[in-house]
């Protein structure tokens, strides 16, 4: 099975994208791109060179992802939300050569219109909220929220928040997944 491209998108040269992917209208997909299979690429979407996007991953409208990106497998970057990929970005100076670099674990969620600052990564199933600016490294299964981002709990991988007991014991109240808490990292038990 092939990819799906509509006919407004441009796709440049050595791109790589996988099989059931869909890429809508007025997306641009730049120079050595590497995405996924059954990605869904919204409308109006940048992706820059050499990115790299692992399967599963949706893309909602007017998103950019910039050069230094990278994302696991099933996560999802929601509406108008961006990357960046300098620290002191100047109109006049090219600071092609000093990309930051973020890194997206296994689904992890970024909510609409936020903002991830290059050189941070965001931890798998961590839950990015909408409008969040994050500035620091986000750990596995955190909730954060705001400007600049501040960490307000955690989530289950089925994006519930969770609750620990007084033993630091939490289950996902949809999945019956259940979670620990020590030393300020959650795992996922059973």
């Amino acid at each position: 099975m092939e990819f799906f491209s509509h006919a407004t998108a441009i796709i440049d040269a050595g791109c790589t994208i996988g099989a059931g992917s869909k890429i809508w209208h007025f997306s641009h997909i730049m120079p050595d791109c590497r995405i996924g299979e059954n990605c869904n690429i919204g409308q109006n979407v940048v992706i820059s060179p050499q990115v790299v996007l692992g399967n599963n991953v949706k893309v909602q409208n007017n998103v950019s992802i910039y050069t230094g990106v990278t994302c696991d497998d099933d996560v999802f970057l929601g509406p108008s939300m961006v990357f960046t990929n300098v620290t002191n970005p100047r109109s006049a100076i090219n600071r092609r050569d000093q990309y930051a670099r973020t890194h997206v674990g296994k689904g992890a969620t970024i909510g609409a219109n936020a903002t991830v600052v290059c050189g941070h990564d965001i931890g798998e199933y961590a839950f990015i909220g909408a409008g969040a600016v994050v500035t620091k490294d986000v750990p596995a299964f955190a909730l954060v929220v705001g400007n600049p981002s501040r960490q307000i709990g955690w989530m289950s991988e089925y994006g519930h928040k969770l609750s620990f007991d007084a033993q630091g014991n939490a289950a996902c109240p949809e999945s019956g997944q259940t979670y620990r808490l020590q030393d300020k990292h959650v795992i996922r038990v059973s």
